[in-house]
């Protein structure tokens, strides 16, 4: 007769299942990268301890829902090797709860961060605000340059395709920055935090379809915002 795990045992077999998960699943690791940006990020803003322990709880509701998932596909995967509508709705359910939870989690870090945000960035980028449109029309042009000069110096890929930089990861980011600076103070966070999802879709369908990697996708995205970040502050 097998005897039940003692207590140390049981912890080491959980410890082994987070980190199981954390070297095979994808989603997991990048669950628990933002998680660690978004707790650093609070240190810095310096959150309450009722929105410290909102934030805590949604991580946690986050990583449990995507280890559940994981757990589910593994049973699943084990149980049948054909395909089976039942086992397919199932997994669906599980990959709901991941986005019900995702979902969440974004909506308390835009309720806890969105102020704070806003008010350490009024001041300067209210002073940038009132530029004339043609600062974002001269960044989008630059980082343009940048990017066909970068490309032909490596001599991969072409203007529109492939190579490093991503030109369509360095445009999405510099419109991007261009809608944070000149986004109004009362709705800034938000359309700031819409135009970096929509860059980061951009960024993601260019390395999921195959045209750049990673490496040249995250460079694209690092030459738009910091060509457009230095234009503003240059001649603002």
């Amino acid at each position: 007769m097998r005897r039940a795990p003692g207590v140390f045992e049981s912890f080491n077999f959980a410890f082994e299942g987070i980190i199981h998960v954390l070297r095979t699943q994808r989603n997991m690791r990048i669950h628990f990268a933002i998680a660690v940006g978004v707790l650093v990020f609070a240190l810095i803003v310096d959150v309450t301890k009722l929105e410290l322990i909102a934030l805590l709880i949604s991580i946690a509701f986050v990583l449990i829902a995507e280890m559940l998932n994981s757990a589910v596909e593994a049973a699943i995967d084990i149980a049948t090797t054909e395909f089976d509508p039942m086992a397919k709705l199932a997994k669906d359910v599980a990959a709901g709860a991941v986005l019900i939870a995702s979902t969440n989690a974004l909506v308390v870090g835009y309720l806890v961060f969105a102020g704070k945000v806003a008010d350490r960035s009024s001041q300067l980028l209210d002073r940038l605000r009132h530029q004339p449109a043609e600062l974002t029309l001269v960044a989008l042009v630059l980082t343009v340059i940048i990017v066909v000069a970068t490309k032909a110096y490596t001599g991969r890929g072409t203007p529109l395709r492939g190579g490093l930089p991503s030109g369509h990861a360095a445009l999405a980011f510099a419109g991007w920055m261009a809608a944070t600076y000149v986004a109004g103070a009362d709705h800034r966070f938000l359309i700031s935090s819409i135009a970096l999802i929509m860059a980061l879709l951009v960024a993601q369908t260019r390395v999921e379809s195959g045209i750049h990697s990673a490496i040249e996708v995250a460079y694209g995205a690092l030459v738009g915002a910091l060509a457009t970040l230095a234009v503003f502050q240059v001649f603002s």
